[in-house]
């Protein structure tokens, strides 16, 4: 039985959301430590799609990759959910003032890094590097966002936070209309996760359901590649 699953990076490391293809198994949620090792532990797994960029540019115009601005545009009041991800250097510098000082060198108009972009750096770091290490493995896993999940699930931009209650229920009836049912939408995330991250990640799953059966589309389309083949674009 193949699956297909979702997964966002929290304080424990990833949640993730595992879907069943056929739907005939109950989807269930979990804790890994780090993406090789979900993949090592998840033979069967079909597609996954995460909230995490993939595909790092040698060089920036604009705000933020070709990902970032096409997306940005669909999500109306949430649309800062999409930070700006730097140059390749940026990401792999050692600390803050080196990656400042690398976005700065790589971007038109030049651009420092956000702390909360900085803050993704690591995971960012070990995607990559479980790509590189594996290009079958790219072929399977997509890089998605879930603000993008709910604007399509919903046709039109959210009205709330999901840090808010209002925003958590928001989120749920789309994921309910999307078919996951109502219990399995109110589970309690794992220890190390939030309701948003859990949230995060079911809509995650979603898209790796649509990668799977061979609907989803890439933001912007066509996309650009890394230096190294990798995809530049936010998957729904």
């Amino acid at each position: 039985m193949g699956w297909v699953a979702g997964a966002d990076g929290c304080k424990a490391g990833w949640i993730v959301v595992f879907r069943p293809l056929d739907g005939r198994a109950p989807v269930r949620v979990g804790l890994h430590t780090s993406i090789s090792a979900l993949v090592a532990a998840e033979p069967d797994l079909l597609a996954l799609a995460i909230d995490m960029p993939m595909g790092l540019p040698d060089a920036i115009a604009g705000p933020g990759r070709p990902a970032e601005q096409a997306v940005r545009p669909l999500l109306g009041a949430r649309q800062s959910s999409v930070f700006s991800i730097p140059v390749r250097a940026a990401v792999e510098a050692e600390n803050y003032g080196a990656a400042c000082a690398a976005a700065l060198a790589g971007s038109v108009p030049p651009r420092k890094v956000a702390k909360q972009s900085f803050n993704l750096f690591p995971k960012i770091r070990e995607i990559d590097m479980a790509l590189r290490a594996d290009p079958a493995l790219a072929h399977r896993v997509y890089e998605t966002h879930p603000e993008v999940v709910f604007r399509f699930l919903k046709g039109e931009p959210l009205a709330y936070s999901k840090k808010s209650q209002e925003g958590a229920e928001e989120r749920r009836a789309l994921l309910a209309k999307a078919g996951f049912s109502p219990a399995f939408l109110m589970s309690k995330p794992p220890r190390g996760a939030g309701t948003d991250d859990f949230l995060d990640a079911v809509a995650c799953s979603h898209t790796a359901l649509r990668a799977a059966q061979g609907l989803t589309r890439p933001n912007p389309d066509p996309f650009p590649r890394d230096r190294y083949g990798l995809p530049m674009a936010i998957w729904i």
